[in-house]
């Protein structure tokens, strides 16, 4: 009997997919580490920051891709005004790259929060140039709705900072998204483990997105296995429908026919 959550597909920008984990490709030691992490992840997205690839060198981070496997998300990490996103995108696209892409402003260097204002700004030109922009944004329902309500094909509210491992810091906040959601959405950002995939699962969006928490695992391969689990466990858990919580104990088993 096959596992509901191997069933479960979605749909992203016209893409049917199976696996809800979609991963990084920054910080892991070399080419050899990073395919052995893709393919334990069982990812079928693997975004790339177009800022820190060196397009002119024969052996760069696109080479160790097989683009036959893994549809390719370029992403502007690393881009501070929504000018610098844009020109970036573009540029992808006269590459070649994708059409999909994830959209990242940041706010500051040192919370690397992202910067709403200048995301939206960006996400406006590029959805009118005919890209399908998935956003990185803060967990702000409004700000989500927004760029929902502009064309973007799916929202990405952040669990906590980049690279910070700190899990879902708001889940109140990602339910709301979730509730009011006409896109996909999909937690970009913070997680730490496979538990805190599970979380964010569990809370009903529709995939995650991480890199560091595989990467800088003292075993990045078990550790993309783990995540693989943690994404299915939590989307069954969030489809088998969680029993209600309550403020006191609730016995198991019936009292009617007990034995004196």
């Amino acid at each position: 009997m096959k596992l509901q959550a191997n069933n479960d597909t979605w749909t992203l920008a016209g893409r049917t997919l199976t696996s809800r984990l979609i991963v990084g490709t920054g910080k892991y030691r070399d080419a050899e580490q990073t395919r052995a992490c893709l393919a334990a992840s069982g990812a079928e997205i693997v975004t790339v920051a177009l800022r820190r690839v060196d397009l002119s060198a024969k052996d760069n981070l696109l080479s160790w891709i097989d683009r036959d496997k893994y549809l390719l998300l370029p992403n502007t990490a690393g881009c501070y005004t929504a000018d610098d996103a844009i020109r970036t995108l573009r540029l992808a696209r006269e590459l070649g790259i994708a059409d999909l892409v994830k959209l990242e402003v940041i706010g500051d260097k040192t919370t690397l929060l992202p910067d709403n204002e200048e995301t939206l700004k960006a996400a406006k030109v590029l959805v009118d140039e005919g890209f399908d922009v998935l956003p990185y944004i803060s967990d702000d329902p409004i700000a989500c709705r927004k760029l929902a309500d502009m064309g973007c094909k799916a929202v990405m509210p952040l669990a906590a900072p980049i690279g910070s491992g700190l899990g879902i810091r708001n889940p109140h906040n990602i339910r709301l998204i979730v509730e009011q959601a006409t896109v996909p959405v999909i937690v970009d950002a913070g997680v730490g483990t496979a538990s805190d995939a599970a979380v964010a699962m569990e809370l009903g969006i529709d995939g995650v997105l991480m890199n560091t928490a595989i990467a800088q695992a003292t075993d990045p391969v078990a550790m993309a296995s783990a995540m693989k689990l943690g994404i299915e466990a939590g989307r069954m858990a969030f489809t088998a429908g969680r029993m209600p919580m309550r403020r006191h104990a609730h016995a198991s088993s019936p009292d009617a026919g007990l034995i004196e």
